[in-house]
């Protein structure tokens, strides 16, 4: 199973945004070519929202990132707007982690809860224990972690488009999915509960 979502990120993440980018620029021009590759993403993101089958905190986010996202593609107007956008708003989720770690109520604690009920746990008792400190350490190290991811994320990306201006695009693609992987590798050791963090969208 996790090979295949492993191959199906590959495919929808990587390989058709990439196909897209650089079948469609010549014809649409660079800022309509980055707004329709990211269609693929959108549409298996959606898919993935529904399939949960209940509104939840991990439900919410991957909503409000993909609403939010989505607008600031829309709005960019240019291309390099566009790519500039990216940077600030991975920015900005990098702080929404910290933010959640400062008050003591970090984001991925709620996301263990969500598929802790899911798998027919009670929630409040879920709490209790996750809020005990061995494992509320942990999910402070894995917000931590995913503060760090899209703040180095943003970085990199503006490195990108200071070096090669638009052309970090695909590079930016690339980039983006390796990052996932390498944060889902680092968050393994938690998988049992907060399930498969790979759905968690990297901006």
């Amino acid at each position: 199973m996790k090979k295949n979502i492993v191959l199906l990120d590959l495919m929808i993440y990587v390989a058709l945004p990439l196909f897209v980018w650089n079948i469609l620029r010549d014809y649409t021009g660079d800022y309509y070519a980055m707004l329709l590759s990211s269609v693929p993403g959108i549409i298996y993101t959606v898919y993935r929202f529904v399939e949960m089958k209940k509104v939840n905190t991990f439900g919410l986010f991957i909503l409000f990132t993909l609403i939010v996202g989505t607008l600031i593609d829309v709005l960019a107007g240019s291309s390099l707007q566009l790519l500039w956008n990216n940077v600030y708003y991975a920015a900005g989720i990098s702080l929404f982690f910290f933010v959640t770690m400062v008050v003591r109520r970090p984001i991925t604690l709620y996301f263990g809860l969500d598929f802790a009920e899911l798998q027919g746990h009670d929630r409040m008792f879920s709490k209790r224990l996750f809020y005990k400190k061995p494992l509320y350490i942990l999910f402070q190290l894995i917000t931590l972690c995913f503060a760090l991811r899209s703040g180095i994320l943003a970085g990199v990306k503006a490195w990108l488009i200071l070096e090669y201006g638009v052309e970090a695009f695909d590079k930016g693609i690339i980039l983006r999915q390796a990052f996932s992987w390498i944060m889902t590798g680092v968050s393994s050791s938690d998988s049992s509960i907060l399930g498969r963090s790979s759905t968690i969208p990297l901006i």
